[in-house]
């Protein structure tokens, strides 16, 4: 068992995690037809906007309640009414999906019951969704906001008494799996003639598709009616320690069974998945799933002879932590160092022997005191990265000096063999090659460089002097 342990520092160094608000954010920009907002200042969202674009290279839409001095000591109604109507009269969304920050929690804003009086006053808000999250940004991380967004999601929104739909199974996705991800798992369960229902679902709206008309709400995603409609699923599948309590509620409100994989990534990991989408649909596995298997244990084979032995230092949210980390412990690596940003079950069962609760400061010493060879990390770690003379795999948000990001697929068979792939092709290229420069001339040759060379014109004898045999005298007496 690992020892989970905080750093004791003052302050962040290079801070590793992201803020609860932004989590919740990200998880409510899966939903069709929403707009996110953060009941905060300008600065707050403006953060948050700029993160997310830089790292997906889309148009992010979210807003804000643009709170001041004045409306903070004040109360923020007029803010979260004033946008609330904006927002509706401007865009049409179906669901406005609003998270709190440090700003307003510290306040204390009643934001429940402002919602109340706003739907009071205004009449004409009642075919738009209204849900809040309350994430204040001084305590947990990204996927402690994200989690909570999903849970108030399944807690508000669907109807207990939704029809049963035959073959219908509802999906709770980490915030650790990217869009790609997401579309990687849906081709998993669709092959065994399910129909999941993912909430939420930001490969429907940040998975870089071009929209075939301009929308001032997000792009795709989890509509509302099918999360009024997630009580008609026979089951449901949580991806990740963290969709746990999601699960929970859900299953509280609806009645709907569930199972936690705490990862879809790995040989071992992918079989239960599989195993367990066989039982619920009543079908064998696809020839197509059992070939990319035995694709995988051969892409192991091939890449445990780079992996064995080699000190990986490790720093992600909770749960891509523990992802990331069993897939390389699996291939034979060894998890050196592992640093994360908040507390998680998971945590203590990782096969390291302490993890630590802290920044990149805290990662890059740790990293240097193991004697690491290979640095994972979002982009915030290139600089520890250069500073160490060690290569750096970016893994998670934000990783804004890449692109293509919103297709990274690590789950699934097809998906772990890619990170196989990936990693050891990076490992591949730190291998020293000898060239010249290893057999190094001897003196006589390089004095002979230095005087200039051989000579302008060098001239060989067609004929080839051969030695005489010796006379036969000579070579008695030599007898």
């Amino acid at each position: 068992m690992a020892l989970v342990s905080h750093s004791n520092k003052a302050c962040a160094v290079n801070p590793l995690k992201m803020s609860q608000p932004l989590g919740a954010a990200y998880a409510f920009m899966g939903l069709a037809g929403c707009m996110p907002v953060m009941h905060g200042s300008q600065g707050c969202t403006s953060f948050g906007l700029v993160l997310l674009v830089r790292h997906f290279k889309e148009a992010i839409p979210l807003q804000t309640t643009a709170m001041n001095e004045a409306t903070t000591i004040m109360g923020g109604f007029d803010n979260i009414e004033k946008a609330i109507l904006n927002i509706h009269s401007r865009t049409r969304p179906q669901i406005i999906a609003i998270c709190s920050t440090g700003l307003t929690e510290t306040k204390g804003d009643d934001v429940d019951g402002f919602i109340a009086l706003v739907r009071q006053r205004h009449p004409a808000l009642a075919d738009t969704a209204i849900v809040y999250v309350s994430t204040p940004d001084y305590s947990g991380a990204f996927q402690d906001g994200w989690a909570k967004a999903v849970t108030t999601l399944v807690s508000q929104l669907p109807e207990p008494e939704a029809a049963p739909v035959p073959g219908a199974i509802n999906v709770l996705p980490g915030a650790h799996l990217s869009p790609g991800d997401i579309e990687e798992l849906r081709e998993i369960i669709e092959a065994f003639g399910l129909q999941p229902t993912f909430v939420p679902d930001v490969s429907g709206s940040l998975d870089g598709h071009i929209p075939q008309e301009w929308l001032g709400t997000t792009l795709g995603g989890t509509r509302l009616a099918d999360l009024r409609a997630l009580a008609g699923a026979s089951h449901t599948l949580a991806l990740g320690e963290q969709m746990h309590p999601a699960a929970l509620a859900l299953q509280a409100r609806c009645g709907v069974p569930f199972t936690v994989f705490d990862r879809v990534s790995g040989l071992t990991a992918t079989d239960a998945l599989v195993q367990k989408l066989s039982e619920l649909s009543g079908r064998p596995v696809p020839t197509r799933l059992r070939r990319q298997r035995s694709q995988l244990v051969d892409a192991m084979l091939d890449g445990h002879f780079h992996f064995g032995n080699v000190k990986v230092a490790l720093a992600a949210e909770p749960d891509l932590l523990w992802q990331a980390g069993m897939v390389l412990s699996e291939m034979g690596a060894e998890l050196a160092v592992a640093v994360t940003t908040t507390a998680s079950p998971l945590l203590e069962r990782l096969p390291t022997p302490e993890v630590l609760i802290g920044d990149l400061e805290d990662f890059e010493r740790l990293a240097q005191a193991a004697g690491a060879t290979l640095l994972m990390t979002h982009s915030h770690g290139r600089q520890a990265a250069e500073r160490l003379g060690l290569p750096l795999f970016r893994l998670g948000i934000p990783t804004f000096d890449r692109i293509g990001n919103a297709h990274t697929c690590h789950v699934g068979y097809r998906g772990t063999r890619n990170f196989i792939y990936q990693v050891g092709n990076l490992l591949i290229e730190q291998i020293p090659h000898h060239g010249p420069q290893d057999w190094p001339l001897p003196a006589a040759s390089l004095a002979a460089a230095a005087t200039g060379g051989p000579p302008a014109l060098a001239h060989l004898s067609a004929v080839i002097q051969r030695l005489k045999p010796p006379a036969a005298g000579v070579a008695a007496a030599s007898a």
